[in-house]
């Protein structure tokens, strides 16, 4: 899956691809590339069960392995990733791999929060 740096994740052939629904979440997110320990910190603007989106400048290239870590006022969230597009710049999405049982709940229950 490829987003040219022009592109939206908005985009009409993105969006088709969703099979989850996205919400709006405006948290604290920090990116570790394991391989070469390389910190990041970003925001989270976008998230779904599979994967969000991290507001970031400086970007990571696609199908890089991440360990990820969003805060918020409601708690934590932490997971291993893979960056699934680019957009030089701006940020990029990431998909969650591997989800903890714990990890997962507290997911669900932001999105249920987000979802009414």
């Amino acid at each position: 899956m490829s987003i040219s740096g022009d592109a939206s994740p908005g985009d009409s052939p993105y969006r088709e691809r969703r099979t989850v629904p996205r919400y709006t979440l405006i948290a604290a997110a920090e990116i570790l590339e394991p391989s070469s320990g390389v910190r990041m910190a970003g925001r989270i603007s976008e998230i779904s069960r599979k994967g969000c989106y991290v507001d970031l400048l400086n970007t990571l290239p696609m199908g890089t392995p991440v360990q990820l870590h969003i805060s918020r006022d409601q708690g934590a969230f932490a997971c291993a990733g893979k960056i699934i597009y680019v957009q030089d710049g701006m940020g990029m999405g990431v998909v969650f791999d591997d989800l903890p049982a714990n990890q997962l709940q507290t997911l669900d229950s932001w999105l249920s929060e987000l979802a009414s």
